[in-house]
């Protein structure tokens, strides 16, 4: 008898590839932004034509799918904490019935500069870089064949910062906030069309 994990036939200690990611930013990247720029319920959750289908043939294609974003509404009192979180199970559960498994949502409510309540700096408050690390330490993640697929330059940069591989897209800010220079290696039209390219293209994959 002997365990499958631990037996003569069990990979060798160095020779299965770490997995590969993408780090999905939401809001114009994955779902539509509200009017206000931000949603107050589960009715304003739209996700972007060809989305999840795209998520699901990478997850078919052996990626792993990260979530991204700092939700400043909470942070600043524009949202409530228990409504914020039936919006987040609501996209969770969204994709999920489109056979997309989100590994981990890397959200941040607080601010140093929040609502009582919410005051904080956080490592996963973009654009620092503790949702990378963390999935490199507790996942495993690859980071530099893994991509962060965003519309602000706010994502992409944390995602350079961190040795990942760049996407944007031209759906949301379509990098027009200018917070910071990013030269992103793959532009799209949308996240659909990003990952088209991606597992259209062995370079781009490996």
């Amino acid at each position: 008898m002997f365990d499958s994990q631990s037996g003569p036939y069990s990979p060798l200690s160095g020779t299965v590839p770490q997995p590969r990611a993408l780090f999905i930013d939401r809001f114009g990247t994955l779902l539509r932004v509200p009017e206000r720029g931000w949603p107050a319920s589960v009715d304003e959750i739209e996700f972007l034509p060809g989305a999840r289908e795209a998520l699901f043939r990478a997850i078919r294609a052996g990626w792993k799918i990260y979530l991204l974003g700092n939700d400043d509404e909470v942070a600043y009192g524009e949202v409530p904490l228990d409504v914020w979180e039936s919006i987040q199970q609501h996209i969770t559960d969204e994709l999920e019935s489109a056979g997309v498994l989100v590994e981990r949502a890397y959200t941040c409510t607080t601010r140093p500069d929040g609502v009582e309540g919410q005051v904080g700096d956080s490592v996963y408050l973009l654009p620092n870089t503790g949702a990378f690390y963390h999935a490199t330490h507790t996942d495993g993640i690859e980071l530099r064949k893994s991509w962060v697929i965003g519309d602000s330059t706010l994502e992409l940069v944390a995602g350079w910062r961190s040795g990942c591989r760049l996407a944007a897209v031209r759906t949301g800010m379509g990098l027009r906030d200018g917070t910071f220079e990013v030269d992103p290696e793959l532009v799209g039209e949308d996240l659909a069309s990003v990952v088209q390219v991606l597992l259209g293209n062995a370079a781009l994959s490996a």
